[in-house]
C-alpha cells in the first residue's frame, strides 16, 4: 500500500485506487448478494472514511494528533527526514510526523523534543523510523541502523512506558535514560543505561522472558544468541562513550547554530532551511534539558551538559 500511496501521488489517489479494488472484487458477486443490508452497510462505511486504508501504513501523510509529533531543538551536518518518497533536511524549529523516517550522514547529529517532556537525540550514519506503529503511538522507535540518546520522561513522577524497536531487541521503558547502538552488518545491539532501568527482550528469539538492566549497566543482543545467555557487562563502556560522544556533537551543535550554520542540504531532497509544510521556521538555540542556557555568542563555548543529564 505504501508503493501504492508514492505511485499515485498521495492519500487521496490511494484511497480512490483502494475503493476501486474494492468494487471490482466485489462487482461479479454483486448479483448474487441481492440486498444484503451488512455488505451494503459495508462497503459504504469504506467509502465514507477518509483514508481508511492509507493510514494504517508507516510514512503516510495522513493527519496524526500533534501532541505525538517531534520537534527539532537542535541539529548540525545532514540530518533529513523521508517524507513522500523524498528527502528533507530538517532544522531547528521542524517536526517530525508519526511514521516518517529520520537518517543522519556521516556529520549529521540532532536533538528532538516530545510534547511530554521526553527527548532523544540521533546520532551520525543512523536511520529511524519514528511511530510506525499507528496502533499503538507508544511504539516510539524502529532503530534500524546507527547510534541514539533516549530520555523518557515520567508523567508526575509516574511511569511512562514506550518501547523502542531494533532487528534484534525490543526494549521496554518507563522513564529513563539509556543509550542504543545498532550495527549495520551483523544488525546486534548494545543497550547501555544511563540512569534508570529498561527491560530487553530478543526479537528474533523470544522466550517470554526480559532482561532487567539497571543504571550502568549493557547488553548485547546478536541475531543468533538467546539472550539468556547474552551477559551483561557493568563496566558501563557504551555509557561513557556516548556521554562523551553527546557533550561533543551538542557543543558543536550549538556553536554551528550561533553561528548561522544549518544543516547540509541532501542531495535530492527538498534542502535550505525552508521548513516542511506546516512546520514552523527556525527557533533560537535551546539550553540543553537538565543544564544551563546555550551560549548567544559565537566564541566557541565549553561543551554544555548533554540533553537528559
Amino acid at each position: 500500500m505504501v508503493i501504492l500511496q508514492n505511485r499515485l501521488g498521495g492519500p487521496a489517489r490511494c484511497r480512490a485506487a483502494a475503493i476501486s479494488l474494492v468494487c471490482v472484487r466485489f462487482r461479479n458477486h454483486l448479483p448474487r448478494l441481492g440486498t444484503n443490508r451488512t455488505l451494503v452497510s459495508l462497503l459504504c462505511l469504506i467509502l465514507a472514511t477518509p483514508a481508511v486504508f492509507c493510514q494504517q501504513f508507516p510514512g503516510m501523510s495522513a493527519s496524526a494528533p500533534a501532541e505525538y509529533a517531534a520537534t527539532v531543538t537542535l541539529s548540525t551536518g545532514r540530518v533529513a527526514v523521508v517524507k513522500a518518497g523524498e528527502s528533507h533536511t530538517l532544522m531547528p524549529g521542524d517536526t517530525v510526523k508519526p511514521g516518517l523516517e529520520v537518517f543522519t550522514g556521516s556529520d549529521g547529529y540532532a536533538v528532538f523534543q516530545l510534547q511530554d517532556g521526553s527527548s532523544f537525540e540521533v546520532y551520525p550514519n543512523s536511520r529511524v523510523l519514528f511511530r510506525s506503529n499507528w496502533g499503538n503511538w507508544n511504539d516510539i522507535f524502529d532503530i534500524w541502523v546507527g547510534r541514539m540518546k533516549i530520555h523518557i520522561e515520567k508523567i508526575m513522577g509516574k511511569p511512562n512506558p514506550h518501547r523502542i524497536h531494533t532487528p534484534t531487541a525490543v526494549i521496554s521503558v518507563r522513564g529513563t535514560t539509556f543509550f542504543v547502538e545498532v550495527e549495520e552488518d551483523s544488525e546486534a545491539t548494545v543497550v547501555g543505561v544511563d540512569t534508570g532501568e529498561v527491560m530487553v527482550e530478543h526479537r528474533l528469539l523470544p522466550t517470554g522472558k526480559q532482561q532487567l538492566l539497571r543504571t550502568g549497566e549493557q547488553l548485547r543482543i546478536d541475531r543468533d544468541v538467546p539472550i539468556a545467555k547474552a551477559r551483561i557487562a557493568r563496566d558501563g563502556v557504551l555509557r561513557a562513550t556516548m556521554r562523551t560522544l553527546s557533550d561533543v556533537l551538542y557543543a558543536v551543535a550549538v556553536r554551528n547554530q550561533n553561528r548561522g550554520a544549518g544543516g547540509v542540504p541532501v542531495p535530492g531532497g527538498g534542502g535550505g532551511t525552508t521548513p516542511l509544510p506546516g512546520d514552523e521556521g527556525p527557533s533560537a538555540p535551546p539550553p540543553p534539558p537538565g543544564g544551563t542556557s546555550a551560549p548567544t555568542t559565537s566564541a566557541p563555548p565549553a561543551p554544555p551538559p548533554p540533553p537528559g543529564n
